[in-house]
C-alpha cells in the first residue's frame, strides 16, 4: 500500500508524495493568509507522522501530533483571536524575542534528551533541535507574528540536510522549496504589516 516507488530519480513513498503537496498547499495559503490552510496543516500533519515515525525520527513523528492541535488552534486564532475579528499581522517585542529563544532552548534540551534516552533515533540532538524550533514557528505563526517566517528559514534549511541523510529525499526537496516559500512569506507579510499601518487617506472613509 505504502510501497517504495521511484519519482524523477528519486525514492519515495504514496505518503510522502502526499504529504508533500499537502505541505506546499499549506505554506501556500499561509503565505496568502487564507486560514484554509490550517486545514492543510492537519491533513499533512497526520500524514508526515507516519511517514516519520517510518524513519526513525520519532520527535518530528510526535511534532506531527502537537501540530494538528496548534494548527486547530491556529485556525481558530486566525478566525477568532482578536476580540472576534481576523488577527492582523504583527511583530514580535524584544520580550516575545527574548521569550521565543528561550522557549527554544528549553524545549531543544529537554527533547533530546528524552530522544537519546527513550527512543533508538540516531539524531537526538538534531531532532530535538529543530522539533523545538518547529514549535515555535508554529506558535508564532498562529498569532500571525512576522518572525514565524525568519524561524522557518532556519529549520526549513537544517531540515534538508537531515532529511537527505534519514533518506527522504523528495522531503528535503519539499524543504528546499519551503526555505524560498519562507522568504517569499516574509516578503509579503511584512509588506501586509506596512500597509496596515498606513494612516487611512482623508476622505477615504
Amino acid at each position: 500500500m505504502n510501497d517504495t516507488l521511484v519519482l524523477l530519480g528519486f525514492s519515495t513513498t504514496p505518503l510522502e508524495l502526499l504529504g508533500f503537496v499537502l505541505s506546499v498547499a499549506t505554506v501556500v495559503l499561509t503565505i496568502l493568509r487564507n486560514h484554509w490552510g490550517w486545514f492543510f496543516a492537519i491533513v499533512s500533519s497526520a500524514t508526515y507522522g507516519v511517514v516519520f515515525f517510518d524513519a526513525r525520527l520519532y520527535g518530528d513523528a510526535g511534532l506531527q501530533g502537537v501540530f494538528i492541535a496548534a494548527s486547530i488552534w491556529g485556525w481558530w486564532q486566525w478566525l477568532r483571536g482578536a476580540e472576534g475579528k481576523p488577527l492582523p499581522v504583527t511583530r514580535l517585542s524584544g520580550a516575545g524575542w527574548i521569550a521565543a529563544l528561550l522557549g527554544w532552548a528549553v524545549g531543544f534540551f529537554a527533547l533530546s534528551a528524552f530522544l537519546k534516552a527513550y527512543t533508538d533515533t540516531d539524531v537526538p540532538h538534531m531532532d530535538g533541535f529543530l522539533t523545538a524550533g518547529s514549535l515555535v514557528g508554529q506558535l508564532l505563526t498562529a498569532k500571525k507574528k512576522i518572525e514565524n517566517w525568519h524561524t522557518w528559514i532556519v529549520v526549513d534549511i537544517l531540515y534538508v540536510g537531515l532529511y537527505i541523510y534519514k533518506g527522504l529525499h523528495l522531503t528535503a526537496i519539499l524543504y528546499a522549496v519551503f526555505v524560498v516559500l519562507a522568504v517569499l512569506g516574509l516578503r509579503a507579510w511584512t509588506n501586509a504589516a506596512q500597509d496596515a499601518d498606513m494612516p487611512v487617506a482623508e476622505g477615504a472613509r
